[in-house]
């Protein structure tokens, strides 16, 4: 764990070998934990100095330069830290692959000032605080409140950067395991579609037509079922806000349990109450897990993968449709 108590302040003395490099250059390479970005702000701020002088950071070094950095301790959080569920698959001194169980709001927003996933982050790693904002320390992606699966976190400033940037490029592979209503006649598809929010129901997200962000989604049906209803694997290629609800919704075969963009818990007991009960009990929330994340760590620079199985809830839901599905595949 970091000190987070005060500031930090490192000393260098300029070698042959640095002589014409650029100030944040070489400081960037000497502080891997530090972003260029950072190190630039760090500079403009008067936090950095070359011979006990300001310096830009276009400043070109030479040989016997004393250079100087302190790095502010970070500003405290306006958060409580909070014990909330949640499961560490992976940590080391960079990042954390976690589970999050459906339910859980990812960070503080209107109407969710506690109990989220950040309060838990801070409850566990106190290393955290600062990186990504007051109000998002760590967080780099997010699942919905209701999606249950992996997410991935960062521990400290340069992470954050290299791992934005693989979600920015679409570089990281984010697989979800989908229950729809209907049965896609195709086996696999694309859909190439854009997404903006809604024009009158805010909180919504909708297809455009003209506008909007783009948004790719890759999808494969692995089972499916006669009382209607298809497994998807779907990998999304963009991060837009309900992507899979708001593209599967569109074309007709909306989630199982999703009663913004699909049916409300009135259609399933119309239907499957009196001939499967099972079913209609399990259904509390939409039925997407985001079953398989794999990005290439931002220090060792090797490709990692992690994937989690169903969590009870969305097994209650197979069984009770007798489908029967244990690891999820990869899409290409």
């Amino acid at each position: 764990m970091n000190d987070n108590t005060r500031d930090s302040i490192f000393f260098h003395t300029i070698p042959d070998g640095a002589h014409g490099i650029r100030l944040d250059l070489f400081l960037s390479r000497n502080h891997s934990n530090l972003s260029r970005s950072r190190i630039q702000d760090l500079i403009r701020n008067g936090s950095v100095q070359v011979n006990d002088t300001h310096a830009k950071p276009s400043y070109q070094l030479k040989t016997g330069d004393q250079v100087s950095l302190m790095v502010p301790r970070p500003s405290p959080l306006e958060l409580i830290p909070e014990e909330v569920p949640f499961s560490v698959i992976f940590e080391d001194s960079w990042i954390m692959v976690l589970y999050k169980p459906p339910g859980i709001v990812v960070h503080p927003a209107p109407g969710h000032s506690s109990g989220t996933l950040v309060h838990g982050l801070l409850k566990y790693c106190k290393d955290l605080s600062g990186i990504g904002g007051k109000l998002r320390p760590g967080i780099v992606h997010r699942l919905d409140k209701d999606t249950s699966g992996l997410m991935l976190v960062a521990k400290n400033d340069m992470a954050h950067q290299v791992l934005s940037q693989q979600f920015k490029s679409g570089t990281i592979k984010k697989e979800y395991i989908a229950l729809v209503h209907g049965i896609p006649f195709h086996e696999s598809g694309r859909i190439d579609l854009p997404i903006f929010r809604h024009p009158v129901h805010r909180k919504r997200m909708a297809v455009s037509t003209g506008g909007g962000r783009n948004a790719l989604t890759l999808w494969k049906k692995i089972a499916d079922c006669n009382e209607g209803f298809s497994l998807l694997s779907i990998t999304i290629k963009t991060g837009r806000t309900h992507q899979i609800r708001v593209h599967f919704s569109h074309l007709g075969y909306p989630l199982v349990g999703d009663t913004v963009y699909g049916h409300g818990p009135d259609t399933l007991k119309k239907r499957f109450l009196k001939q499967n009960p099972e079913l209609v009990s399990a259904v509390k929330r939409q039925m997407l897990h985001a079953a398989r994340i794999g990005f290439i760590h931002p220090r060792e620079k090797s490709y990692m993968e992690f994937e989690s199985p169903f969590p009870e809830d969305m097994q209650q839901v197979l069984s009770a449709l007798d489908i029967n599905f244990n690891a999820p595949p990869i899409n290409t």
